[in-house]
């Protein structure tokens, strides 16, 4: 008969080393001989010594199995251990996540899925902190605001050690409601937002023709229909004449870079667009070629734009490519990518930083803009501000102008 301690070591070997191995390293030559296995001596030095390495985990294990005063789930212990290994990354952005919590990640890349809308990193307190209020979703509407700080959901404190489980209480089923406790700076107290979750919908790009045929574009984020319907749209408006371009990325807070890069490429001439760089130094170059949308250009941002919004803000700007108008965007220069595993679960790891074309890394510091514009302070927290009070709308709209008339003197 096996041992728990063997069949636990087997469990943990295979869900946390050998798939991870699979994936990165490949597989060894082993020779079957009768009933046994003939594999290498470094291969066999290797697990021997996870014996060691593991020793206190299986220890803390089995005291549980033995002592706890009910059965234990050796499946949910498991879990719990995979969780733990990623959250001693100490990086936000890598985790391991469930398989129902990477089918709902999957699903919300595609557009749709339930919950309020607020995208939320860890924040340099440790406290759970709102990149950004999606557009038109719950969150939004009920004044959430970047920069906040979420310090429970419904009464169950969270952190950002932990942004998988306060993600997690706050979706949930259409027409439910969560309330959020939240710490804002400026407040003298935390306050409580109560929040009706709504099937969350993502429509991520809209237009319209401004004043002396103007175009704006607003991008919320970037998921995968955003580059199809920015295409769309540009077409749109220039079956309508629009002799300049104003694209809004304030508040996005990022997305897939696939579509990011699509859009760059769409709006800028041949240049380098971003290029990454891993913890060996191999860099990756993304470039866009000739072909553009020839339309004088300006760029919106403010500290809710993060991710793959600061790439396309970087990219104008150093290419000279148009102006950049707001306030500093977020500053996460950091890529992820996402590995789903065979039984369903999934992870998402940080693999490299990246860099404008200037190689400028925005990490922490993000990308300035050309001509720097705040909100009137009233205003700043506001779901919507009308286009005469928006003082960012209005600085764009005039430099526009402005490169309108130099392109024709």
């Amino acid at each position: 008969m096996i041992s728990k301690r063997k069949a636990f070591l087997g469990a943990v070997v295979l869900v946390i080393l050998t798939t991870l191995l699979n994936i990165t390293v490949g597989n060894f030559i082993a020779i079957p001989l009768g009933q046994k296995m003939l594999i290498p001596k470094a291969t066999y030095e290797y697990y021997q010594g996870l014996g060691d390495e593991y020793h206190k985990l299986f220890t803390l294990k089995d005291f549980l199995a033995k002592n706890y005063y009910q059965e234990l789930d050796e499946e949910k212990l498991v879990e719990a251990a995979i969780k733990g290994m990623f959250q001693g990354v100490e990086d936000p952005y890598t985790t391991y996540m469930t398989e129902k919590e990477f089918t709902e990640l999957m699903t919300r890349n595609q557009g749709s899925y339930g919950g309020i809308g607020v995208i939320i990193t860890s924040g340099d307190d440790g406290l759970v902190m709102v990149v950004s209020p999606i557009e038109d979703t719950p969150g939004e509407k009920a004044g959430i605001a970047t920069g906040d700080k979420i310090i429970s959901v419904d009464g169950k404190s969270v952190s950002g050690e932990r942004l998988d489980y306060a993600a997690e209480l706050m979706k949930g089923e259409p027409g439910t409601e969560v309330t959020l406790t939240i710490w804002r700076e400026g407040r003298a107290q935390p306050f409580d937002v109560t929040i009706r979750r709504e099937e969350i919908r993502l429509h991520t790009v809209r237009s319209e023709m401004l004043e002396n045929n103007i175009g704006y574009v607003r991008i919320s984020m970037f998921d995968e229909q955003t580059a199809k319907d920015f295409k769309t749209h540009i077409n749109e408006l220039q079956k309508q004449n629009a002799a300049a371009l104003i694209i809004d990325l304030r508040n996005n807070p990022g997305g897939l870079l696939s579509q990011c890069l699509e859009i760059a490429d769409m709006i800028l001439g041949e240049q380098v667009i971003v290029y990454t760089e891993d913890r060996h130094g191999t860099r990756e170059v993304e470039k866009s070629d000739k072909k553009q949308i020839d339309l004088p250009l300006v760029v919106l941002v403010n500290k809710g734009s993060a991710s793959a919004s600061e790439i396309l803000a970087g990219a104008v700007k150093d290419g000279n490519r148009g102006s950049i108008v707001g306030t500093t965007t977020f500053g996460k220069g950091l890529v992820q990518q996402v590995k789903p595993l065979k039984d369903g679960t999934g992870f998402k790891y940080t693999i490299s930083q990246y860099f404008t074309p200037n190689g400028i890394n925005i990490h922490g510091k993000g990308v300035e803009p050309h001509i720097e514009v705040e909100l009137p302070e009233e205003l700043r927290n506001e779901v919507t501000v009308e286009r005469h009070q928006d003082t960012q709308l209005q600085k764009a709209i005039d430099t526009i102008k402005e490169k309108m008339i130099t392109d024709r003197n």
